[in-house]
């Protein structure tokens, strides 16, 4: 297929560039992602819609952990992927430098309209960004899950520590200080706190980077490179003109 122009005929040319395991992580992370968001926010405003009582509380949590660890394994297996994956999907190709983001700035201040087939420079930095919070929310998550309601991966080790004793760790239950070491929970409650924080706050984080990505992804695909949201169901990139990756 070719565009005919006034001077010359310039190519639009089809090319494969997101393989399907970078596809499927990007979907089912943000389904898992606005999951994970919804039953936190019961679990944040319980109170305020009628959910009371520790089961109750402790069944939440339980459900957010469960959410949390597909959202774990998908996540992880997206970092491998980076590894693994094609050329595109690659963490290696995907560094963003500081030269060709200004390089990239200034091409559209002067109303150029550079193409390419992966990200685009400022993509690159928000992929980076948002990885690298996603990674946080994960591992802050787990510690809370291990600290909450004692689950896998920290819940035994942790249990282990607190017992009194002479007292089975495996009889420990959430939210209950009987058999616990009192004196070693106080120890553990500084950094559960602080895991938490972090946790809630990198959501919040979160939350901001997904609204100034979808803007930027509905700016370049009405100003810049139409077929990059598209591209992310089909794998597909229909570019014209020279892509600079290419």
């Amino acid at each position: 297929m070719s565009l005919s122009t006034t001077e010359n005929t310039i190519q639009s040319k089809t090319y494969r560039v997101w393989d399907r395991p970078t596809r499927v992580f990007h979907w089912l992370n943000l389904l898992l992602v606005l999951s994970l968001m919804f039953v936190g926010l019961i679990m944040m405003f319980k109170s305020e819609i009628g959910i009371t009582g520790l089961e109750a509380k402790i069944g939440l949590k339980e459900l957010h952990t469960i959410i949390g660890y597909l959202f774990a394994i998908n996540l992880m297996i997206r970092l491998a992927w980076g590894f693994m994956g094609n050329r595109f999907a690659r963490f290696a190709r995907n560094v963003p430098r500081i030269a060709e983001i200004k390089d990239y700035k200034a091409v559209l201040r002067e109303g150029g309209n550079p193409q390419y087939i992966g990200h685009n420079p400022m993509g690159k930095l928000a992929v980076l960004v948002i990885m690298l919070t996603l990674t946080l929310i994960m591992v802050t998550g787990l510690i809370r899950a291990g600290t909450d309601i004692y689950y896998p991966p920290l819940g035994a080790s942790l249990t282990q520590y607190i017992a009194a004793e002479g007292v089975d760790a495996s009889s420990i239950k959430p939210y209950d200080e009987t058999g616990v070491d009192k004196a070693k929970l106080a120890v553990i409650k500084p950094y559960k706190s602080l895991a938490g924080t972090v946790h809630l706050y990198s959501v919040y984080f979160l939350m901001l980077l997904i609204v100034l990505h979808v803007t930027g992804v509905i700016i370049a695909e009405l100003r810049h490179q139409p077929g990059i949201i598209s591209a992310m169901f089909s794998g597909n990139k229909h570019i014209v003109g020279s892509p600079l990756d290419k």
